[in-house]
C-alpha cells in the first residue's frame, strides 16, 4: 500500500462535471489498495474574480485581507471535491489549511511554509477515508490565513507529500507533461520522461510554467518523487526525481524561453570599487531580482577624472517601474550620465546536467544563434545552464534553431 498525493490545478476542477472526474479518479487510486490525498485549486478562473472584485474597491487593497479572500476560492473546491467523492459511494474529508496548520510565516500573499502538522490527515486516512486539502493556503502564528503566491497549491501537494512521508506526489494539469520546450513554438517538441530536480528548477526558473519554482525546491529538499501528468488522459506524465547516471548522460534536456525579462544600462558609471554595490544594494533592498549583470567599459565619459563604465542588468518587467525609481536614486551618486531601458528582449535558455560533464556546449549553443543572425545582447550561466538575452523577435526563431541544433526532438 502506497500513500500518495494528488494535485489538482484550476483547469481539472473548473466545473462540477470535472470534479466528478477528480472524485473518480482518487476513488481508483484508493481502490488500488493506495491511500491517498488530493490537494485542489481554486476553479479556474475564481481567484482572479476574487482579486479582481478587491481592486474594484481600492486600489492598494490591504494584503492580509486579500489572503482571507483569496483563500476562499480553494475551499470552495476541496468541499465540492469531498462531497463529489461522497456522492460516488467514496468517503471524504475536507481540510482547509488552518485547520490542517500549515504553518506559514507572515509575508501576505508570497508566505513560505515553515512546519505542517499532518496529524488529522493521518487520522482521516486510517479512518479508510480520502483528505481533501485546500491548496495555496496557510496559517501564521497569529492565526491569520496567509497564500503562498500564484501557482501555490504545487507548493501545498508537495510539502503535504513530504510531511506525510508519501510515496509520490503527482501533479496533474491541462498538460501531459514537462516537454523538451513549447509545443506551441516547436512542434517537434517531446515530451521527457524522467528530469532531475536541478534540471527541473532551472527550467521553471527559466519560463517553464509546469510547476511552480518553490515546489520543486522543496520536492529537491525533501526528496519528493513528483509526477507531471494530465488530469484527462490517463498517459504516463513526466517524472521530477533525483539525478543519476542515466539522467546526467544527456547533454541537453529541453530550451525555455522567459517573455518577462527587461534589460536596464546605467551608461558611464565610476569605475572604482563599491559602485555596483550600491547599485545592487539599493535594488537588493526593495526585494528586486537581478538577473544577467554585465560590467563593460564606456563610450561615453561621465566628466570625471578616471574610467568610467557601463553596468547593464536584467529585471522581471513587473519590477521595472520600480526599478526605475531606484535607478533614478542612485544614478548620480554613482557618476552615471544617463539609464537606458529596454521591454523588447526574451531570454532564451538551454538546460541539461550533461553540461558539467560536455565541453563546447556553449559554444555550439552561441553559434546556432550566429546561424541563424541572432545577435547575443547578454549571457548568464550556472552549471548546468546557459541563458542568452536577446531581441524579442528573434525569441520562437531561437527557440526552434536550439531546440533542432542539439536534435532534442529526435
Amino acid at each position: 500500500m502506497a500513500l500518495i498525493v494528488q494535485k489538482y490545478g484550476g483547469t481539472s476542477v473548473g466545473s462540477l462535471e470535472r470534479m466528478q472526474n477528480v472524485a473518480a479518479r482518487a476513488r481508483k487510486t484508493q481502490e488500488q489498495g493506495h491511500r491517498v490525498v488530493l490537494i485542489v485549486s481554486a476553479m479556474a478562473g475564481e481567484t482572479n474574480r476574487l482579486l479582481g472584485m478587491a481592486h474594484k474597491l481600492t486600489p492598494l487593497p490591504d494584503a492580509r485581507e486579500l489572503d482571507a479572500l483569496a483563500a476562499t476560492g480553494e475551499q470552495v473546491s476541496a468541499a465540492l471535491v469531498a462531497l463529489a467523492i461522497q456522492a460516488q459511494g467514496g468517503k471524504a474529508k475536507s481540510f482547509l489549511g488552518h485547520q490542517l496548520k500549515i504553518m506559514t510565516d507572515s509575508a501576505y500573499t508570497k508566505a513560505r511554509i515553515l512546519a505542517i502538522d499532518a496529524g488529522r490527515l493521518h487520522e482521516a486516512l486510517d479512518s479508510g477515508a480520502i483528505g481533501v486539502v485546500a491548496g495555496f493556503q496557510g496559517v501564521d502564528d497569529a492565526g491569520n490565513i496567509t497564500t503562498l503566491g500564484r501557482g501555490g497549491s504545487d507548493t501545498s501537494a508537495v510539502a503535504v507529500a513530504a510531511a506525510l512521508g508519501a510515496d509520490a506526489c503527482e501533479i496533474y494539469t491541462d498538460v501531459d507533461g514537462v516537454y523538451t520546450t513549447d509545443p506551441n513554438i516547436c512542434p517537434s517538441a517531446k515530451k521527457i520522461d524522467k528530469v532531475s530536480y536541478e534540471e527541473m528548477l532551472e527550467l521553471a526558473s527559466l519560463g517553464a510554467k509546469v510547476l511552480q519554482i518553490r515546489s520543486v525546491e522543496v520536492a529537491m529538499k525533501y526528496q519528493v518523487p513528483v509526477e507531471v501528468k494530465s488530469s484527462f488522459s490517463d498517459t504516463p506524465g513526466t517524472w521530477v526525481v533525483r539525478e543519476d547516471e542515466a539522467l546526467e548522460s544527456t547533454v541537453v534536456r529541453g530550451v525555455a524561453l522567459d517573455k518577462n525579462e527587461a534589460r536596464v544600462m546605467l551608461v558611464g558609471c565610476d569605475d572604482k570599487p563599491g559602485v555596483v554595490a550600491k547599485i545592487f544594494g539599493a535594488l537588493a533592498d526593495q526585494h528586486i531580482a537581478v538577473d544577467m549583470i554585465i560590467q563593460s567599459p564606456s563610450r561615453h565619459s561621465n566628466g570625471r577624472n578616471g574610467p568610467s563604465v557601463d553596468v547593464t542588468f536584467t529585471v522581471n518587467k513587473s519590477d521595472l517601474e520600480r526599478t526605475k525609481l531606484i535607478v533614478a536614486g542612485v544614478l548620480e551618486s554613482v557618476g552615471g550620465t544617463a539609464a537606458e531601458y529596454d521591454e523588447n528582449v526574451v531570454k532564451v535558455s538551454i538546460v541539461g546536467l550533461g553540461m558539467r560533464s560536455h565541453a563546447g556546449v556553449a559554444a555550439k549553443m552561441f553559434a546556432l544563434l550566429a546561424k541563424e543572425g541572432v545577435n547575443i545582447q547578454a549571457i548568464a550561466t550556472s552549471e548546468i545552464r546557459v541563458s542568452c538575452l536577446v531581441e524579442s523577435k528573434y525569441a520562437e526563431l531561437s527557440v526552434r534553431a536550439l531546440h533542432d541544433g542539439f536534435e532534442l526532438g529526435a
